[in-house]
């Protein structure tokens, strides 16, 4: 009786879903939706980095790609949270912020804490260090 509810169970939960499931990647999600203001944790690799943007406040930009292939432009602010140094093509990062959607793939910002408490803060984990 044993082996047959077993083997039910090896048929049954990947049929409904409930097994062996793909990774969410909430980037591919609100990008397919054009949803923006979306706060996220992402995974992701590090495509190359770009000269910093030093209007207003400054923001250290690179792109990095998403598990599901989604390109996102970060936008990490620079006078709030530490640069984060040497930044390699291929290198992976956890970051969490806040997503904001466009043609090419999506913005990611609020990479840091927000010093007046008033937005939900953010972090870039590479390796054990966290930048936030």
């Amino acid at each position: 009786m044993r082996s047959r509810w077993a083997l039910w169970l090896l048929l049954a939960l990947p049929a409904a879903g409930l097994w062996a499931r793909e990774p969410v990647d909430p980037a591919a999600q609100a990008f397919q939706a054009h949803r923006s203001h979306v706060t996220m944790v992402v995974e992701a690799q590090v495509v190359r980095t770009l000269p910093d943007d030093r209007e207003g406040s400054r923001h250290q930009r690179f792109l990095i790609r998403t598990q599901a292939g989604v390109t996102l432009l970060v936008a990490h602010n620079i006078d709030l949270a530490p640069r984060i140094p040497g930044l390699l093509p291929g290198e992976p990062l956890t970051l969490r912020g806040e997503y904001l959607w466009n043609p090419k793939g999506g913005l990611l910002h609020w990479t840091h804490q927000d010093p007046s408490g008033r937005h939900a803060g953010g972090y870039i984990l590479r390796g054990s260090h966290r930048y936030d």
